[in-house]
C-alpha cells in the first residue's frame, strides 16, 4: 500500500503548499521532494468541441473554475494524480482551477497545440506561428508546479505513409525545451503522444528518444487500445510491447487507454499496468476519458443543468484502481539512463535525424523587407494558395519548403504563409530582371523599395537569393551589436523578438521547417511539388497578362 500512502502524503502537502515538481531520472518519473517514483493514475479531461460557443473552436477545461471544482471530487474518487488536457486558451485565467487541482494533489499534462494550430501530418510544417502558440502555453503555465509536462504533438505520425511528419514534431520538442531553458523557467519535460501502429511503433519511439538531450523528447506516451474486454497480459499484446520498449531511455506511459469495444468497460488492464511485469518499463497511464460524449468513452455524464452522474465505467475503474499496490522505485536506487539509437531512413521510416531549425520571426522580417516584390495587402489569405500554385510553377520554391527524409530545408520554410509568398513573388520578379510586369499578377502583387538592415546582411547573404544557402548569422546578436555601437554602451536587446527558442538562425545540423495548422485556410502548401506544376505555368501566362 506504499503507493496509497505516498498519494495521501502528496494530497496533504498539496493542501498547504505547492505540489512538488515531478522530475525525470532515467526512464522513470519521481517526486522531486522525496525521490519516490511517480506512476500516473490519469484521466483525460476535455469535453468535445461540440460544446464550444459560437466564438470558440474548443472548450478549455481549465478555464472555468466552477466546472473544474465540480469535477475534482470525482477525480479524487478515482485517486487521480494527473489529468491530460488537449487544448488550452491562453487568453483565460487558469489560476483558480490550477490551484484547486494542486490542492487535490492532481498534476496536469497539457498538449501545446489546439485544433486550429497544430502540426498537420498531411502537410507538416514548423513555423513562427506554431512556435508562438507553443511558447504562449508555456508562458501561461510554467509557474504552476503541478504542470507535469507538455505534449508537442498527438498522433501526428500515425502510419508508415506520414513518418516524415515526426521531424517537425521533434523540432517542436527541441524548440520548446530550448525556450523553457532560455526563459529561465523551471525545467518542465516536453514529450510526444503517439498512436500504436505495429509497423512503426518501435521506430517512432526510438526517433523521439534518440539524439542529443537538447533535441530528444523527455517522455513518450502511447494511446493504447489493445486490451479489450476480458483479456490478459499476453493475449492483449501488453507483454510484447513491454519487451519492445525495455530499451527506451526515457519514461513511457499510456497517454490514453480504455478500449470500449466491450461495454461497460471493466478496466481489468489496470492490474497489469501497475504490476511488476510493467512498472519497470511503464509509468502508468491515463484513462480516456472523463466526459461521456457520442464516442461513448466517458466515465461520467453531465446533464443540461451541469449535474454529474457517474457511469458504470467510473465505478469499474474505481474498483480496479482501489485494489492495486504497485512496487515503486527510488530516484536514488541507481535507475539506469540510456540513450536510444535513432532509426535509419528506410521502407518503414522516412524522417532523417536532421531537424528543421528554429523558426525566427526576425529572419522572416529581414527577408520580407529586402524583397522588391511582395503580395499586395488587398489579397485575402484564403487566396494565397492560388498564387503559390502559379508562381511556384514558374520558379523553384525550395527556399520555402522542406524535405524531412533528406533533412534538407529551405532557409525561409519556417516563415508564415505571407512571408513565404513574398519570397516566391520576389524570386520570380528578380528572375525576370525586376521588370515591373513581373510583379503584378493582376494586382495581387506590388513592388516596394527594398531595405536591408546591417543586422540582416550576414544571414541574407548566406541564405542566398534562392533561399537554399547554408544558414549562418545571428539577427539578434547583430542587432544588439548595432545598438551598442550607436548608443555607446547602452543596454542592448537580448533574445529573439519572435520568442523563438534560440533567437537566431539555427545551425543545428539542419536547415528550416514549415509548420501547418489543422485549419489550412488555403494558404501555403509550399512543398517541392510546386516546382513541377506544368499546368500552373500555362495558367500563369494568362494570369500575368490579363
Amino acid at each position: 500500500m506504499l503507493f496509497k500512502s505516498l498519494l495521501a502524503s502528496a494530497l496533504v502537502a498539496g493542501a498547504v503548499a505547492d505540489l512538488p515538481a515531478i522530475e525525470i531520472v532515467g526512464n522513470k518519473f519521481f517526486y522531486s521532494n522525496n525521490g519516490s517514483q511517480f506512476l500516473m493514475r490519469g484521466v483525460a479531461y476535455q469535453s468535445d468541441s461540440a460544446n464550444a460557443t459560437a466564438d470558440e473552436t474548443f472548450v478549455d477545461p481549465l478555464g472555468n473554475p466552477k466546472t473544474c471544482k465540480r469535477d475534482i471530487p470525482y477525480l479524487q474518487e478515482l485517486e487521480t494524480n494527473v489529468i491530460r488536457v488537449y487544448a488550452l486558451n491562453t487568453s483565460l485565467d487558469h489560476t483558480e482551477c490550477m490551484n484547486a487541482l494542486s490542492d487535490a494533489g492532481i498534476y496536469v499534462i497539457a498538449d501545446l497545440s489546439e485544433p486550429d494550430l497544430s502540426i498537420d501530418r498531411s502537410d507538416p510544417k514548423w513555423d513562427v506561428t506554431l512556435l508562438e502558440r507553443y511558447t504562449s502555453v508555456v508562458d501561461k503555465f510554467h509557474n504552476y508546479t503541478n504542470v507535469l509536462g507538455f505534449f508537442a504533438g498527438n498522433e501526428v505520425t500515425n502510419e508508415v505513409s506520414n513518418t516524415d511528419a515526426s521531424a517537425y514534431v521533434k523540432a517542436a520538442v527541441r524548440d520548446t525545451k530550448a525556450y523553457i531553458k532560455e526563459k529561465g523557467y523551471r525545467s518542465i519535460p516536453v514529450g510526444y503522444s503517439a498512436n500504436d501502429d505495429v509497423d512503426i511503433r518501435v521506430d517512432l519511439a526510438d526517433y523521439f528518444a534518440c539524439g542529443d538531450e537538447d533535441e530528444r523528447a523527455d517522455f513518450f506516451g502511447i494511446n493504447m487500445y489493445e486490451w479489450c474486454g476480458a483479456s490478459s497480459f499476453k493475449a492483449s499484446g501488453y507483454s510484447n510491447i513491454t519487451a519492445q520498449y525495455e530499451h527506451l531511455g526515457i519514461p513511457i506511459f499510456f497517454s490514453e487507454y480504455g478500449c470500449n469495444k466491450v461495454t461497460p468497460r471493466k478496466f481489468t488492464e489496470v492490474q497489469a499496468i501497475y504490476s511488476e511485469e510493467m512498472t519497470d518499463v511503464w509509468s502508468g497511464g491515463i484513462v480516456y476519458m472523463y466526459f461521456e460524449e457520442s464516442n461513448k468513452y466517458g466515465l461520467v455524464s453531465i446533464d443540461d443543468s451541469g449535474s454529474v452522474s457517474t457511469l458504470d465505467d467510473f465505478n469499474n475503474l474505481k474498483s480496479e484502481l482501489a485494489s492495486i499496490s504497485p512496487s515503486l522505485a527510488s530516484a536514488s536506487s541507481g535507475v539506469s539512463a540510456s540513450v536510444t539509437s535513432c532509426p535509419s531512413v528506410g521502407a518503414f521510416w522516412a524522417a532523417a535525424t536532421a531537424l528543421p531549425p528554429t523558426p525566427d520571426q526576425d529572419i522572416c522580417n529581414c527577408m520580407v523587407k529586402a524583397a522588391g516584390c511582395v503580395v499586395d495587402d488587398s489579397v485575402d489569405e484564403e487566396d494565397y494558395g492560388d498564387l503559390f500554385g502559379i508562381v511556384c510553377g514558374l520558379v523553384d520554391c525550395s527556399g520555402i519548403s522542406g524535405n524531412a527524409t533528406t533533412g534538407k530545408y529551405g532557409s525561409y520554410s519556417g516563415c508564415d504563409s505571407k512571408a513565404q509568398l513574398d519570397f516566391a513573388l520576389n524570386l520570380y520578379y528578380e528572375s525576370n530582371g525586376k521588370d515591373s510586369s513581373a510583379c503584378d499578377f493582376s494586382g495581387s502583387a506590388s513592388t516596394q523599395k527594398p531595405a536591408t538592415a546591417s543586422s540582416c546582411s550576414a544571414y541574407l547573404s548566406s541564405a542566398g537569393v534562392s533561399g537554399l544557402g547554408s544558414l549562418s548569422g545571428d539577427i539578434a546578436a547583430a542587432s544588439a551589436a548595432t545598438t551598442d555601437a550607436a548608443a555607446s554602451g547602452s543596454a542592448a536587446a537580448s533574445g529573439s523578438g519572435s520568442g523563438a527558442a534560440s533567437g537566431a538562425a539555427s545551425t543545428s545540423g539542419s536547415s528550416n521547417s514549415t509548420s501547418s495548422s489543422s485549419k489550412k485556410s488555403g494558404a501555403a502548401s509550399t512543398n517541392s511539388a510546386w516546382t513541377s506544376v506544368f499546368g500552373a505555368m500555362v495558367l500563369a501566362v494568362g494570369f500575368l497578362f490579363a
